[in-house]
């Protein structure tokens, strides 16, 4: 009966590292990376729509990000989209294709994205103890109900807590290879 609160736990689990992953990919580093648009949505003949998702976005070089649209009438609307984003970067628009220069980062900067990798992974550990917390309530009932017996609620807590150690290493990881990426000139 536990196995499946494992299942349903661990699937939780993954989906949070999935977000966190999506999180740490869209903050600014140095160099230039598509994903850094992927939280640029913008109003497309009346509908919200990704940018990816009217556009090509490729980084041809480490400091810059061409932004491709396949349609031509909304060049305006993503340029504009762009500039009202908190990347802090202005758009060169050539009729064709729209440049992205990604400059060079400040030391100060670089400290503020840190801070906000930190919160990131902090948010996601914090996430991923909620779920552990959840699934222990839901093993606790279990045990209650008469499912489990008190030796399989401690092993099914056990395990829990091997998989929560599990994710909040991977978060780890990823965000000290973010704060390598960020810091590197």
């Amino acid at each position: 009966m536990y196995l499946e609160t494992h299942t349903k736990t661990e699937e939780k689990m993954k989906k949070t590292i999935g977000v966190i992953k999506d999180e740490l990919n869209s903050i600014r580093a140095g160099r230039a990376n598509p994903a850094m648009l992927d939280k640029i949505s913008l109003d497309y003949y009346g509908t919200m729509t990704p940018l990816k998702q009217i556009a090509s976005v490729t980084a041809p070089e480490p400091r810059l990000i061409i932004v491709q649209p396949y349609d031509k009438s909304s060049m305006q609307s993503i340029e504009k989209a762009i500039m009202t984003s908190d990347l802090g970067i202005n758009p060169s628009n050539d009729g064709k294709i729209i440049r992205l220069n990604i400059p060079q980062l400040t030391e100060e900067r670089r400290r503020d994205l840190l801070k906000v990798v930190k919160k990131t992974a902090e948010d996601g550990k914090v996430a991923i103890r909620n779920e552990r917390r959840e699934a222990n309530d839901s093993l606790k009932k279990q045990q209650k109900d008469g499912l489990l017996t008190e030796d399989d609620l401690k092993k099914a807590q056990d395990e829990v807590q091997k998989m929560t150690d599990n994710y909040v290493k991977m978060i780890d990881e990823m965000v000290a290879k973010k704060e390598v990426e960020i810091m590197e000139v």
